[in-house]
């Protein structure tokens, strides 16, 4: 539009603004149907949606830490304790909230994990708050954290029931109602996440370092007031997409199967016949998720969490100890993310031409390839030197194209392979098996914590990626 013609009547600018992050096809009948109002102000909406939940949660889950090391410096063991427990709480229940999510109304399930998002983001707020206290005692200092930690796992399940919803469920449900394509709507929600990704932690970071007291305050701020924006765009998404309304058609399979259950009630004769059939009801998620068809492909993406070769917190820590200064890795950060979000990009336009089991070969060698160089300097050469760091440092960054173009190729493969009625659980139990890798990776650098042998987490890493092309090529 000429910046001299008026605007037409019902157009709305804040097009304009998300419109490099709308899908985009080379199909003419997809693209005039992107084209239309209606049809972007859904997604508009939907990353609206999905980008506050995803800043408030990489704003919480990184600043959290940070507060911890604030306020009780000197010691590791809180913030390690509180990571810890916080995965492990997804591992353990996210299944179950799958199980709930696959027969719950969907917009009732996703406004129910906002809302138990943010109160307990304020409510640990409140304890931040009560911890900056000059007189605090001990007694009181350990009833506080024990309350944080017990609030970020609610929080962190409510993250999870979001995450799945969004980008597992109505992403596939709107791709087909708005005839978009599926493969550009998934980089768009992952560019989201890249996004909050790096600006969230930065821009916490640097508010903790202008006052810790601050910074709390603002967490509780923009929480509280992006509650509102976020409960009614997601509901204007539900309301413009009827597909989004769960059919009833599984209602009589649900009946029947909770006549079994009560039956199966009333025949009970022991305690130990109950405790066997609570430990199948919680083994049937995963017993369900190794039968699918598309499991290889999901535990490939999930084994790629057991990795220290990612600009994380233990990757960082050893930068820094090799002589890199705390700008010299922040710019390093920026630099693979820049790397990730072409990998968003060029995922779609190779889909498009290849497909996507083939490009997630290629996707998955890339990343297994750049890192190549990097690992066998750590075998030959001293792993103390910079010449180790540096060819560290630009193969974690290239890989990470690698990384995502083969995440958006395996996701697109669970979309298409996973039946709808179990969507949700499919997700959440693969986001634990993910969590159980992510533990498993904190593992590797508990056994080895010193900086001289970093270079075993990262043969295990490039172990693990080794491990996940055989599956996914399998």
């Amino acid at each position: 539009m000429h910046p001299d013609e008026p605007t037409p009547k019902g157009h709305d600018p804040l097009l304009d603004v998300v419109e490099p992050l709308l899908p985009h096809s080379s199909s003419p009948e997809t693209v005039e149907s992107q084209s239309s109002g209606p049809v972007k102000r859904v997604l508009v909406r939907l990353y609206i949606s999905h980008s506050l939940s995803t800043w408030n949660s990489r704003m919480f889950e990184f600043g959290s830490v940070l507060f911890l090391a604030s306020i009780l410096p000197g010691t590791l063991l809180y913030a390690s304790i509180y990571a810890l427990v916080r995965s492990l709480s997804a591992v353990v229940l996210s299944s179950w909230l799958g199980s709930v999510m696959d027969r719950s109304n969907r917009l009732k399930a996703i406004r129910l994990s906002i809302v138990w998002q943010r109160i307990p983001v304020a409510l640990s707020c409140g304890c931040f708050i009560l911890l900056l206290a000059p007189s605090v005692s001990t007694y009181i200092t350990m009833v506080l954290f024990c309350a944080i930690s017990l609030l970020a796992c609610v929080e962190k399940l409510a993250a999870t029931v979001n995450t799945v919803a969004v980008e597992r469920d109505w992403a596939i449900v709107i791709s087909d109602a708005l005839q978009c394509p599926r493969q550009d709507l998934n980089a768009s929600m992952r560019r989201i996440d890249l996004f909050c990704k790096l600006l969230a932690p930065v821009g916490i970071s640097l508010l903790d370092a202008l006052s810790t007291r601050v910074a709390i305050w603002v967490v509780l701020g923009i929480n509280v007031c992006c509650v509102g924006v976020e409960y009614l765009a997601i509901a204007q998404v539900y309301k413009t997409v009827p597909e989004l309304e769960r059919h009833q058609g599984s209602a009589a399979d649900d009946e029947d199967e909770e006549v079994d259950e009560s039956n199966i009630r009333t025949t009970r004769h022991s305690r130990g016949d109950r405790v066997l059939r609570y430990v199948r009801s919680i083994a049937a998620p995963w017993q369900e998720y190794i039968s699918s068809p598309v499991f290889l492909a999901s535990f490939s993406l999930s084994l790629l969490y057991l990795t220290v070769l990612s600009f994380g917190t233990t990757m960082v820590t050893y930068l820094l100890h090799t002589g890199f200064s705390p700008l010299e890795v922040s710019c390093m950060r920026i630099g693979a993310v820049v790397a990730e979000l072409s990998g968003t990009w060029a995922a779609p336009f190779i889909m498009d031409r290849i497909g996507p089991i083939r490009s997630g070969l290629w996707f998955l060698n890339w990343q297994f390839g750049c890192l190549a160089a990097a690992v066998a300097g750590y075998a030959f050469l001293d792993d103390s030197s910079q010449v180790v760091a540096i060819s560290l440092i630009v193969g974690v960054a290239l890989s990470r194209i690698g990384l995502w173009g083969f995440d958006l190729s395996a996701q697109f493969l669970i979309q298409e392979g996973v039946n709808e009625h179990t969507r949700a659980r499919f997700s959440s139990t693969e986001m634990a098996l993910q969590n159980i890798f992510e533990l498993l990776s904190f593992a590797t650098t508990i056994v080895f914590p010193h900086p001289e042998q970093f270079k075993y987490p990262v043969f295990i890493s490039y172990g693990a990626i080794a491990v996940a092309a055989v599956f996914f090529a399998a």
